[in-house]
């Protein structure tokens, strides 16, 4: 009998409706060593990560919750979450 690999897929946990979801499916977010916060869309940026779903609905409920914040310890201004918001939205059309 032979064994097929089965590849794992990564699982990561989105920070605005708190499910599993594949990694491939979600946004990363970056906080990078300089403290920028940014969406990673490519995924290969250096510094610290957190991941949300493709829909501005779970950025607004991460942002509500301040789970973005508190994964990275730190203060995020409105303007960032704005800056944030408009680049999904630019991703969507």
């Amino acid at each position: 009998m032979s064994r097929t690999k089965v590849k794992k897929i990564p699982q990561r946990l989105c920070l605005g409706c708190n499910e599993m979801k594949d990694k491939r499916d979600l946004i990363r977010v970056v906080r990078s060593k300089e403290g920028e916060i940014f969406l990673d869309l490519t995924g290969r940026r250096s510094g610290r990560g957190a991941y949300i779903c493709r829909s501005i609905d779970c950025l607004k409920a991460a942002r509500k919750a301040k789970r973005i914040e508190r994964a990275f310890s730190c203060a995020i201004s409105d303007e960032i979450y704005d800056g944030m918001e408009r680049e999904l939205e630019n991703e969507h059309s």
